[in-house]
């Protein structure tokens, strides 16, 4: 279960066969080749736009996350808390050690309780420089990890470094942007405490604190909120696998320990940690606690955070598809359905999304005859609907959210955040490109220092 090679003999052989079925078929029948093609596309499409309307309508109107809340939380006695492991994995983030190290400190759990490793790169001296010039500001006591420089130079691998000296019964991670909830591991453990045994994994919700900076940022927040407050409490519902986030992921040790850590070749290694736990008996549930983080407000940074997530998803999926018998029996038909939308589904369908576009104007120059050999009247029907009420339905869900988390700001982006898949489009062309010629590369996030430009 690991992606330090992109994929075994049999896919290759299986892939290879698709590809030469279709370059042989496309030669003498290039007409119902693509149609056949665009038709799978366009059931896919439908099929996943359904899906992903149908978890966000359960989750708004169920809202299935666990609740826990501050009377609870704080009743929990010291005797009642145990040590609990805080990961910090940074890297060239000299800048942001004070202000992590405060919102750290700012944690409501007892200090001797506490195991906090700041895990730090060898190579990175500024980095470690101010780690050791802010460790003893903060409130709990820190210590400092320095992780040896060797390959693959990964966020993964240096929490796999950091979890062989942890103390702690539960384990969770941290950027150097966040701001969790001081409640939040308090919520957690109450949380464990009242839930079945095969629960390994509580998942944070995470929020952006600086969405008034620009458009871009304002989409990235509504998608957020859809995916962290709607989705995955539904998904946790319905018993399907849960792509874990990077950050406030809340783990049993000893079932990460089971499950063999963190894949250091992945970069995705939460959303693959996500499977591996479902695919091992475990189960993940989502708590309404929250953690802030710090939308891009870039877009050229954003492609390269946005390709590294839909390059480490197909990673992921290629990883649990090579027994994909053993998989169907695992996940079930449901979960083995899910696992193949939110991975491959959410990687590769912002191109197709692409592709589809350009056919408009393909339609309004005249060539109605080509549209007619892609599109058999039955697939045409299907792509019309995907399109005006697709479309229409996902525009309203993140007005629906907009009015749900009190962000009126919001609305406009929301309006238009069919621009927003162009540069998802991108990014995923680019997450391909990569995935062929540099599988491993880890493209590091840089963050903005200006807390005045932060929203509320």
């Amino acid at each position: 279960m690991s992606a330090s090679y992109l994929a075994t003999k049999p896919q290759k052989i299986v892939l290879g066969l698709l590809a030469v079925l279709a370059l042989a078929s496309f030669v003498p029948f290039p007409s119902d080749t693509a149609a056949a093609i665009v038709s799978t596309l366009t059931l896919v499409y439908l099929v996943t736009l359904i899906d992903r309307m149908h978890l966000f309508a359960q989750g708004l109107s169920h809202h299935p996350a666990i609740q826990v809340s501050d009377e609870e939380a704080r009743a929990l006695t010291e005797e009642e808390l145990p040590v609990y492991t805080v990961l910090l994995a940074v890297y060239k983030e000299h800048e942001m050690m004070a202000q992590l190290l405060s919102r750290i400190g700012a944690l409501e759990y007892p200090s001797e309780q506490l195991d906090i490793k700041l895990l730090l790169e060898a190579d990175d001296s500024e980095t470690i420089a101010a780690a050791r010039s802010a460790v003893d500001s903060c409130v709990h006591p820190v210590e400092l990890v320095i992780v040896p420089a060797a390959q693959p130079r990964t966020k993964p691998k240096a929490l796999n470094y950091g979890i062989q000296s942890a103390r702690g019964e539960y384990v969770t991670i941290y950027d150097a942007e966040d701001s969790p909830d001081p409640l939040q591991l308090r919520r957690v453990v109450a949380a464990f405490r009242r839930s079945p045994p095969e629960l390994a994994c509580i998942q944070a919700m995470l929020k952006f604190r600086n969405d008034r900076v620009n458009t871009l940022t304002r989409w990235f927040t509504c998608e957020y909120a859809i995916w962290h407050a709607y989705v995955l409490p539904a998904l946790m519902q319905g018993g399907s696998p849960i792509p874990l986030a990077g950050t406030s992921n809340h783990i049993r040790m000893d079932a990460l320990r089971a499950v063999g850590g963190w894949d250091p070749f992945n970069v995705t290694e939460d959303a693959d940690l996500g499977i591996r736990l479902a695919r091992f008996g475990y189960s993940t549930a989502v708590i309404d606690s929250v953690t802030y983080e710090e939308a891009n407000s870039d877009p050229i940074n954003w492609i390269r955070q946005r390709s590294r997530w839909y390059k480490g998803y197909l990673q992921t999926f290629l990883v649990h598809t090579r027994h994909p018998i053993e998989l169907w029996r695992q996940l079930g038909p449901g979960g083995t359905v899910r696992f193949a939308n939110v991975t491959l589904g959410t990687s590769l369908l912002p191109i197709a999304n692409a592709v589809f576009w350009w056919l408009i104007p393909v339609w309004v120059l005249g060539q109605p005859a080509l549209l007619r050999s892609l599109f058999p009247p039955f697939c045409l029907y299907i792509g019309l609907f995907s399109l005006v009420v697709g479309n229409s339905a996902v525009v309203l869900s993140g007005l629906l959210v907009c009015r749900a988390e009190d962000k009126p700001h919001l609305a406009m982006a929301a309006l238009f955040v069919p621009a927003y898949w162009v540069l998802m489009a991108i990014a995923a062309v680019k997450a391909l490109v990569q995935l062929v010629f540099n599988p491993f590369y880890w493209e590091k996030t840089e963050h903005v220092l200006d807390e005045s430009q932060n929203g509320d």
